[in-house]
């Protein structure tokens, strides 16, 4: 019953991040077509409301008030201020910083775990979050890195970002020992959509939908089920099965995942840094999946 929670887990966790990578790609093709702002609306309105049905479908319970206020702070630190400060920071910085301090993630999510007392990882554990980190920046180019002082506010969004959505993921973890996945995200969305959609809809409603392509429609239409619905749900079933250090440390394989992805759709092409990357992300992954103090009693029920 363990191995198969395991696989299920490894697998789910594997697939957000895979389609992650992939909304990368797709997010450049679609970003050169709409604001990035008619995009987070977008994403709000189409999957809020499908999260919200299915998770009325599991548990028609509605949360108790105390629990709502909780999940309205998921909703400012995970779907507001994420998704918020990774656009604006991503319009006034590059891609390339953008990837660089993406991987700071697992290191905030295990510096919040470690300072509140609410999980102590052992030195092995350590050693895995700082390889996978490792991993996924041998996986950069840094030729289009820029630090200086024009960039400093985006570089420092991204970084708020990154914080942000470290306390989502530590935060969550105690919730879903009583309130099922599905409700958990689903009331985070409906929190926190209201805000995105406060600056997303009038950039919305200046898009004009019947001049876009086949192609971009699709990819708006992918990037609002996949990456934004299912993963989000995804990433909370896994969190109630695993530990927020593992969640975490999974985001690392987002650049692996966009460089596979970017050979057969952009042309480009792997080099050593891929190879390299790869081998110290599952190196650091499989130290880190270890279950001594890290395993939810909710894995033991599959």
């Amino acid at each position: 019953m363990g191995d198969r929670v395991d696989l299920r887990l490894h697998a789910a966790l594997l697939f957000v991040q895979v389609t992650f990578g992939a909304f990368h790609v797709v997010g450049k093709f679609v970003l050169g077509s709409v604001e990035p702002m008619a995009v987070a609306a977008t994403r709000i309105l189409i999957s809020t409301p499908l999260l919200l049905l299915l998770a009325h479908r599991v548990d028609p319970r509605i949360p108790s008030r105390t629990d709502l206020g909780r999940l309205a702070v998921l909703g400012l630190l995970g779907v507001f201020l994420n998704q918020v400060l990774y656009i604006y920071g991503l319009k006034i910085t590059s891609a390339t910083n953008a990837a660089i301090l993406m991987p700071s993630i697992p290191v905030f999510v295990a510096l919040v775990l470690a300072l509140s007392g609410r999980e102590r990882l052992s030195s092995g554990r350590w050693a895995g979050v700082l390889l996978t980190v490792g991993g996924a920046l041998v996986l950069l180019d840094w030729r289009g890195a820029d630090f200086g002082r024009g960039a400093l506010a985006g570089n420092l969004m991204l970084l708020v970002n990154c914080l942000c959505y470290a306390f989502y993921l530590v935060l969550q973890r105690p919730m879903l020992e009583r309130l099922h996945p599905l409700t958990v995200v689903a009331w985070a969305f409906l929190f926190g959509g209201l805000g995105v959609l406060v600056p997303g809809l009038p950039a919305l409603a200046g898009a004009s939908p019947a001049g876009l392509a086949p192609g971009v429609i699709l990819g708006i239409l992918y990037i609002a089920v996949i990456p934004t619905g299912v993963n989000y749900a995804l990433n909370t079933w896994a969190l109630g099965r695993s530990s927020p250090a593992l969640v975490a440390a999974y985001t690392t394989l987002q650049p692996l995942a966009a460089a596979l992805l970017a050979v057969p759709f952009l042309g480009e092409r792997l080099g050593w840094r891929e190879a390299v990357g790869f081998g110290l992300i599952s190196m650091g992954l499989f130290l880190v999946s270890g279950r001594k103090g890290g395993e939810s009693p909710r894995a033991a029920r599959g």
